[in-house]
């Protein structure tokens, strides 16, 4: 027998390698007599031992997280395929027969490109290409760390065959345990009767056992037979075959089910959601539903991206609403709902976009939607065109339209279609002027047999708005005079006040003056700058007072708030023009971080002063001798990045009053697990004829009570109703590897009753979740959204 160095010195000659030796972190779990650590306790590490970096990443509810002993690196470098290269190893102890085989006994360490392996012996037969190796065996690869008992790798194919086996795979955080693992080169894994689970080791809440498990890494995805869902070892669920995502690429399959009950939406309900990835650029998700009460509705939405942007389709369709005919004596069950989306981006400045809804009936939005992106349940909207912007121009063409769905309204109050309207503005500066040009071309059209006098009107309508100003600028300052000349030209149809074509001219003078002074402090050593700028802006129209012989196709009269004190027109839409000769007088003050940059809180204070009585009116509405408008406020405190305080109004000081008031506190935590939103809402002028005003109260709060278990609210009380209109309570439970949220929510409906719904969602890390609970708790809960984001982290790398 030759001697061990001889030995060492033949086994480099045959395997073209060299030695080396490699460290493996300690085990961090304390393992029973003679029992190696797992796989997923070998890279384990709790918080406190994981980099700042990482443990940063960790939330609350997680107690650490996998570190991987591979230098990333080393881990991330290009290599050629493991069978092109040499064979690496080291042992304690080496013997070397001629042409043969190598056998390699103590602390044996293999390496062939990103593959590394060590046990307690080897033996390396020449002839196959094959290593025997004996226990304990740890075997590493990018992203993924096996143990086991016994093995056999082949050096040419990279196929290693593990019994009594354990796995970890990084990214997914997936681990698990197996009689029998292969693993097939460097993504494939081939497991026989065999457990996976997200959870933290020695922690089996939950877990999928299988009697054939293939994991393909190259594919992001994982299949497996005979499957069974066990919660605390207990099976709960079979299925004969699944497909399941092991990282974040999409995977055609069933995903979690939705359910609940709604007292309004027929009692309970149960759907099951199935994702078709039926190519990169587009796919579809199939939710059939069971309405206890209604039957069976089904839901379906298509996605498709191309070069130039995104489309939706999303369709839901019910055969026969037993629940519907009840309350409908003489109607067909028969109900649909389409909604469709599309945007697109032709390049030069070039954009297009389209949206369409449309529903059966007036009820299908309270009975029946759940997901379709329908979010206006007075009128649906049907718009599409082009539109071109450039640094010094604008160019938009679209079709307009809508779908009444509220009984309520009368016909003379529905909308018009647009059909078509064209908008196109422009910038030209010639030395100290700048000459801006704003124009309108609308075709309005309405359904309106029955109705008389203004009401039945249709029509054509031209306005421009040519403008001269002179734009000065400087540091401290800046003054824009300008004058302007708002012309609007209508041909109409069945007008019934004389000749359908007539125009109208309004000139106009403008002048905003603005000045900025600042100065520099500190505050808690906090270096800030704070400004004072006042501003004067003085508009005068002169508009003939009797504009009521013009049909209004799309006017309103505009809210009086602060941006409206740098307004000269009170209307909104075309149909009017406002008279004025006022001057608004406004006051800003601004905190700036100097060390950060943000704006840590501005106070804004305005009134205008009218010279003239406003004369002009919109069928009775506008007209006003107030000397004086309200004074309107604007404050916003940002003492912390995450704390915003806002708030508005007006107080009128001829009567002592607050006419309108707003405000809203949001705060978060800076990793989202505390959220908390106060508003206030205060109207004296609301337009609901069914209260003298609108006064309410919003609260909200996502608030650990330890760091698994959450408490979750929302309250709006209406004072004037002497009622709550809405509400939401529910818990959250989260363990870092599965969580659970039940929710119940109130919310008033559009025949004044409060509707009631309870919620769930379940989710297990790295297999989904289900339920409708998340979905209305973010549109409840400002910040939630993000905190969801959150909620079980960045995986640890």
């Amino acid at each position: 027998m030759p001697s061990h160095r001889h030995s060492l010195s033949g086994s480099r000659k045959r395997l073209a390698g060299f030695i080396m030796a490699m460290v493996l972190p300690p085990a961090v779990f304390a393992a029973e007599a003679n029992e190696p650590p797992t796989a997923a306790e070998i890279d384990w590490r709790p918080k406190s031992e994981l980099p700042p970096e990482v443990a940063e990443t960790i939330p609350a509810s997680c107690q650490g997280g996998y570190l991987p002993s591979m230098p990333a690196t080393e881990a991330n470098e290009e290599t050629p395929a493991s069978g092109e290269l040499p064979l690496q190893a080291s042992a304690l102890n080496a013997r070397y027969r001629m042409d043969s085989e190598l056998y390699l006994q103590g602390d044996v360490k293999l390496r062939q490109g990103e593959f590394r392996a060590s046990g307690s012996e080897a033996v390396y037969n020449q002839a196959t290409g094959e290593v025997s190796m004996q226990g304990p065996i740890v075997s590493r690869g990018q992203g993924f760390l096996m143990t086991g008992e016994e093995a056999r790798y082949s050096v040419s194919s990279g196929r290693m065959d593990v019994n009594t086996a354990t796995f970890l795979l990084h990214e997914a955080e997936l681990r698990g345990q197996a009689a029998g693992l292969s693993r097939i080169g460097e993504s494939e894994v081939q497991i026989t009767d065999g457990m996976l689970t997200t959870c933290a080791p020695q922690q089996n809440d939950w877990s999928i056992v299988a009697s054939d498990i293939r994991l393909d890494r190259a594919e992001g995805t994982g299949t497996a037979k005979h499957v069974r869902l066990e919660v605390l070892d207990t099976p709960v669920f079979y299925w004969p075959y699944i497909s399941f995502p092991i990282d974040d690429r999409r995977k055609s399959g069933f995903l979690y089910p939705s359910f609940g009950s709604s007292s309004a939406g027929g009692g309970g309900y149960l759907a099951t959601p199935y994702y078709l990835n039926l190519a990169p650029h587009y796919d579809a998700t199939l939710t059939p539903e069971f309405i206890s009460g209604r039957g069976l509705f089904t839901e379906a939405e298509g996605r498709y991206l191309s070069e130039y942007g995104q489309s939706v389709l999303q369709v839901g369709y019910i055969n026969n609403d037993s629940a519907y005919e009840d309350d409908n004596p003489g109607e067909d069950g028969e109900r649909w709902a389409l909604d469709f989306t599309t945007r697109a981006g032709f390049g030069n400045g070039w954009r297009g976009y389209g949206d369409y809804s449309v529903v059966s009936d007036d009820d299908y939005l309270d009975d029946l939607n759940r997901s379709l992106a329908i979010n206006q349940s007075t009128h649906l909207r049907r718009r599409g065109g082009v539109r071109y912007q450039s640094d010094d121009q604008y160019f938009e063409a679209y079709l307009n339209g809508y779908q009444t769905i509220e009984d309520r309204i009368l016909d003379e109050n529905r909308p018009y279609d647009q059909l078509p309207e064209l908008l196109y503005g422009g910038t030209l500066e010639a030395g100290w002027l700048e000459a801006n040009l704003e124009s309108q071309y609308t075709w309005f059209d309405r359904d309106n047999e029955g109705l008389t006098g203004l009401d039945r009107a249709t029509g054509q309508r031209l306005r421009a708005i040519p403008e001269v100003a002179l734009p000065m600028r400087a540091l401290w300052g800046y003054s824009r005079p300008s004058v302007s000349l708002d012309y609007t030209r209508y041909e109409l149809d069945d007008y019934t006040q004389g000749d359908g074509s007539f125009d109208r001219s309004v000139p106009v003078f403008e002048w905003d003056n603005g000045l900025y002074f600042d100065r520099r402090s500190s505050l808690f050593d906090v270096p800030y700058n704070q400004t004072l700028e006042p501003r004067l802006y003085y508009a005068w129209a002169d508009a003939d007072a009797d504009q009521n012989h013009i049909p209004d196709f799309d006017t309103g009269l505009r809210s009086f708030r602060y941006e409206q004190l740098f307004r000269r027109n009170r209307f909104t839409g075309g149909d009017r023009v406002g008279d004025a000769n006022q001057l608004t007088v406004s006051l800003t003050s601004r905190i700036n971080d100097l060390e950060t940059g943000a704006e840590r809180a501005r106070i804004s204070i305005g009134q205008v002063r009218y010279f003239d009585d406003r004369e002009v009116t919109l069928f009775g509405n506008g007209a006003s001798s107030r000397a004086r408008s309200p004074f309107a406020g604007e404050l916003v405190l940002h003492p912390l990045d995450n704390l915003e305080i806002r708030s508005s109004g007006l107080w009128d000081h001829d009567t002592g009053e607050t006419v309108e008031g707003r405000s809203q506190l949001t705060f978060h935590s800076e990793d989202y697990r505390y959220l908390a939103t106060v508003g206030h809402t205060y109207d004296s002028t609301a337009s609901d004829p069914d209260r003298d005003v609108l006064d309410q109260t919003d609260i909200g709060t996502v608030f650990p009570v330890t760091d698994r278990l959450s408490v979750i609210g929302r309250w709006v009380y209406d004072a004037d109703l002497d009622r709550t209109v809405g509400s939401l309570a529910g818990l959250e439970y989260n363990n870092c590897c599965w969580s659970v949220q039940v929710v119940h929510q109130n919310y008033l409906t559009d025949d004044q009753i409060l509707d009631s719904r309870l919620l769930f969602r379940i989710e297990l890390k790295g297999l989904g979740g289900g339920g409708g609970a998340s979905d209305s708790i973010a549109e409840a809960i400002y910040g939630y959204d993000e905190r969801e984001r959150r909620r079980f982290g960045t995986p640890s790398r």
